[in-house]
This record gives structure tokens, sequence and C-alpha cells, in this order.
């Protein structure tokens, strides 16, 4: 995407959200459509569907997780009806990532109601509403997957399979001030902040 003036991301909510604004350079205002941390999942295809009507000839991505983007699917049919070339790229690991996070970090690993076990299958998702499926699990491959779904003129879902253990960094606990933000989970700002024992047993 380098050299391109024309690149507008947006978001869902959750780990891939974190990751997207860390490592996508954005040099433009008004390129970067996201909910900050106002949670609301689903925004991302609604938000990159807006932005191809007003930008057509723009390549708009919507960075998802596989939780997330099931918020809003529905919306591929409008992408087909409009034939708008929305590129959705989940990061899917499987889980409600920032959820299952917190809960190993502040809950003692207690996962509730977390782990997505029965997915769609993206890509057969993807060509039942007449858009292009992609998946890739190799890291070596990615670069190619990428490079076919910006050449794709039609909308596109890239399925990404990623390590359903990574966490994303930093982040500040709950009720805790930024100087007490965490790097990793061994910090002891975490530990400071960890939930109460009546807390944990909600969980």
């Amino acid at each position: 995407m380098k050299g391109r003036d024309d690149v507008f991301i947006s978001t869902e909510v959750g780990q891939h959200q974190m990751w997207a604004a860390q490592f996508l350079d954005f040099e433009k205002p008004n390129h970067w459509m996201t909910s900050g941390g106002l949670g609301t999942m689903g925004y991302g295809l609604p938000a990159a569907m807006g932005v191809q009507v007003a930008h057509p000839d723009a390549l708009c991505i919507d960075v998802a997780g596989e939780a997330s983007i099931l918020m809003n699917i529905q919306e591929m049919a409008t992408l087909a009806q409009y034939r708008l070339p929305v590129k959705v790229f989940i990061l899917n690991n499987r889980w409600m990532g920032m959820v299952r996070q917190w809960q190993e970090f502040f809950f003692g690993g207690r996962y509730s109601e977390s782990y997505m076990d029965s997915l769609p299958d993206f890509v057969k998702l993807a060509e039942s509403f007449g858009a292009v499926g992609l998946r890739v699990s190799d890291p070596e491959k990615l670069d190619d997957v990428i490079a076919e779904m910006i050449a794709t003129p039609s909308a596109v879902i890239v399925d990404v399979e990623v390590d359903p253990n990574e966490n994303v960094y930093p982040m500040i606990p709950a009720g805790a001030a930024h100087n007490q933000l965490t790097m990793s989970p061994d910090e002891q700002a975490v530990l400071d902040a960890a939930s109460t024992d009546e807390g944990m047993a909600l969980v």
C-alpha cells in the first residue's frame, strides 16, 4: 500500500484494532476509522462501506476479528448489491481475543463465553455473498494473499489464521492510570490492578 494516498482503514473492536493502530501507517487525516475505546463491535464493515461509497476508487479495508465481523456480516449483502469492493481482513484467533486476554490476566484464566468454537467457513461465507474468499495460515504466504486481495476488483474476505495465545501490549488495567500501563502480564502494574477475589468469583 506504500505510495498510495487513497487507502482507508476501518476496524472492528478488539486485539486486531490495537495491532492495526500500532502497525499500520497513516499520513493523512480521516483515513483511519475506528470507534476508539467505545467497544463498538461490528463498526468496521459499515464504516468501510460508507467510505467506499464516498470514495469509489479508493482501497477500503476493514481490519476485523472473527467475532466482531459477525456482528454485521449481513452487510456483505449490501456490498454485493451496490458492487462495493471493500476488503475484509480478518485476524482469526478463534477467540474474542481482548476478552480472553483480560480473563487470562485478571481472572485467573477463568475463560467464559470467549472461545469461538462454532465459526463459519469465512471463505465459503464470502462466496455465498458473491465476494472472493481467501485464507492463509502460513506467514510466508501472507504477502501474496494481501497482494491478491488488493488486486481483486470485487469485495474480498481474507481469513488469516493467527496464534490464539498472542496478547496485545501495552494495555492499561481497568481503574489504573496511564502510568500503570503494562508491557507484559508479568509486570507489577498488572498484579497491583488485578481484580479482587470477590470480582473473580463472578467469573
